[in-house]
């Protein structure tokens, strides 16, 4: 099953949840990011968490929506809100929308140690939306059950 991972600027959420999805997914699930108004770099403390999380990120760049047109996701999954209130490409067709919400860790105006928290916590998040999204039958659902589910977890 194939998720792209859309925030405006593709340089914090979206990218960890690229991480996050590639690294625990197994071939189950396979993972892009992207954004509406990509800023061409990834977040230096995106890089620095997920090291430590021991999640790989080699390969992972900021980018446009634009640049995954011939790969058709079979799930578009806004992490930030304002990702979630723009117009999607056309070519997004008939891929499932869902959004999950994430408060972005690298706007945290705090001390190191509350900036480092957040990221964590982030990253905790979707490691634990993944990991229960791996522990149904996805591949046995129809669109409906896969939204239901998707959406459940954006919920939480």
């Amino acid at each position: 099953m194939k998720l792209l991972f859309i925030c405006t600027h593709n340089r914090c959420r979206s990218i960890l949840a690229e991480a996050i999805t590639n690294h625990l997914g197994c071939g189950q699930l396979l993972a892009k990011s992207a954004g509406s108004q990509p800023v061409g770099e990834v977040h230096p403390l995106s890089l620095k968490y997920l090291a430590e999380a021991n999640i790989s990120t080699a390969g992972l760049s900021s980018q446009s929506w634009d640049e995954h047109e011939s790969w058709q996701p079979d799930i578009v999954i806004t992490v930030c809100d304002a990702a979630a209130g723009e117009a999607c490409p056309v070519w997004f067709g008939q891929s499932i929308k869902v959004h999950w919400g994430l408060t972005d860790p690298s706007s945290v105006d705090g001390s190191e140690q509350e900036i480092a928290d957040a990221f964590r916590q982030t990253i905790a998040t979707l490691h634990t939306r993944i990991e229960t999204l791996l522990g149904h039958n996805l591949d046995r659902m129809d669109q409906q059950q896969l939204s239901a589910v998707f959406n459940a977890l954006g919920e939480n």
